[in-house]
């Protein structure tokens, strides 16, 4: 585990900063999410750092990890907000967002989420379609109001990602073709309600080269000169987000790389910059604790029963995501961690790793060499800070782990763990 990243063993335990798992594990019970403090907030500074000569403005994503103690340590720290429905602005809002610093993405805002969003006074919408600014345009003079927007443009670059979290390739749902952004954008010339100050790009994630960024922000440089052209005070380039992170190894590029090729061209456009990270922050400062209920040999495969599932964390279900999965108090023949986890490694035979859900697509890692466990032995799933507990769901009837922060030596509760009264609630409310 990168030292950036403060899960560590020490005495073959493993901890979170100076918290030995075994103890939260004991205190809150599993499946529980354990996040760092001290990794949140290295993440976000190395961002700071790497984009200060830009002074952007850094939106945390909050569809990543929408756990509000979190989205507070992120305002708190010097960040705005991303969002992408109504319920995550109640969020931002929630967290002491300030709405100036708020801007509202995705494909789908209903009447009702922009008229939430005008209400609160947020800095800008990120428009995706012509029909959306044309229910924005009519919604606006209606309420004999202004906005501000950003074109979201889709450059058709492929960030060589997997295809169901591509986002800047042609033929997604995602932004507007290039060759309809300067005739909508000429359109807006002289609208007297809505304010053309940006132009937004967001191409995918994670993303593990700078060269996507390259060749997107390539063909952004000439569209905002064009715009400008056309009359339109293009003040902002948002860039999105997207950075990958540590999910195998050491894979992922530092902050810097990416800085390297975003801010010539900010300085060129003569843009404020907005970026809008969440993986990048969270990914590698969450890790997904579970308890071994059963070790089973079926088959000729031997499968690690344990009690976190496809509902706690879906990515490996959902996009054959890797995830690095380790005892917290491995065999002593065994390396605590390994340096790679996809060789063979001493001591160790294949084995699934599986949740209790009813689908044989419920799993956590596929033939991966593994240590024997036991009952009863506790299991880390690492890079777990991002889409776990954001895309957790309560299929099979199953509550929702609750989440800790570390701080240090001490830990404390953010999301308690649901009850089963929790899953019956609002029907009994009706």
């Amino acid at each position: 585990m990168q030292p950036m990243d403060h899960f560590h063993y020490s005495g073959r335990v493993l901890y979170c900063e100076g918290v030995p798992i075994p103890e939260l594990a004991e205190t809150y019970g599993t499946p529980l999410f354990v996040y760092s403090k001290r990794t949140l907030l290295y993440h976000l500074h190395q961002l700071q750092r790497a984009f200060a000569p830009a002074e952007p403005l850094i939106c945390y994503s909050i569809k990543t990890n929408p756990n509000l103690t979190i989205c507070r340590l992120m305002r708190e720290n010097g960040t705005g907000f991303d969002v992408t429905s109504g319920g995550e602005l109640f969020r931002a809002i929630q967290a002491g967002g300030a709405p100036e610093r708020i801007v509202f993405a995705g494909v789908g805002k209903t009447d009702r989420e922009m008229s939430e969003a005008l209400d609160a006074g947020i800095l800008m919408f990120n428009v995706e379609s012509e029909g959306e600014l044309a229910a924005l345009s009519e919604l606006v003079e209606r309420r004999r109001q202004r906005v501000r927007i950003a074109l979201r443009v889709n450059p058709d670059v492929d960030p060589k990602t997997h295809v169901k979290t591509t986002t800047g390739k042609r033929g997604t749902k995602f932004g507007l073709d290039w060759e309809r952004v300067e005739r909508i954008a000429a359109s807006l010339v002289h609208h007297p309600r809505v304010e053309l100050v940006g132009v937004h790009m967001h191409l995918g994630s994670p993303i593990y080269s700078t060269e996507p960024y390259r060749a997107a922000l390539e063909r952004a440089i000439p569209l905002i000169a064009t715009l400008r052209r056309q009359g339109h005070d293009i003040r902002y380039f948002n860039t999105g987000g997207g950075f990958g992170i540590h999910y195998r190894k050491q894979e992922a590029l530092p902050a810097d790389a990416f800085a390297e090729v975003i801010l010539p061209a900010v300085r060129e456009a003569r843009c404020q910059l907005i970026l809008e990270p969440g993986r990048f922050i969270v990914g590698n400062a969450g890790i997904l604790v579970s308890r071994v209920l059963y070790v089973k040999e079926s088959g000729g495969k031997r499968f690690i029963i344990q009690d976190a599932a496809m509902n706690d964390l879906i990515r490996p279900t959902l996009y054959d995501a890797f995830h690095r999965i380790w005892p917290v108090e491995p065999p002593a023949d065994v390396p605590a961690p390994p340096e790679d986890y996809e060789v063979s490694i001493p001591h160790t035979r294949p084995a699934d790793i599986v949740g209790p859900v009813c689908e044989s697509g419920d799993f956590l890692a596929r033939d991966r060499w593994f240590p024997e466990v036991k009952r009863g032995e506790l299991l880390a799933i690492f890079s777990a800070g991002a889409y776990g507990m954001a895309m957790s769901s309560n299929y099979n009837g199953r509550c929702r782990a609750a989440e800790v922060l570390v701080d240090g030596d001490k830990h404390r509760l953010i999301r308690r763990r649901e009850t089963y009264a929790d899953l019956i609630r609002q029907e009994l409310e009706v």
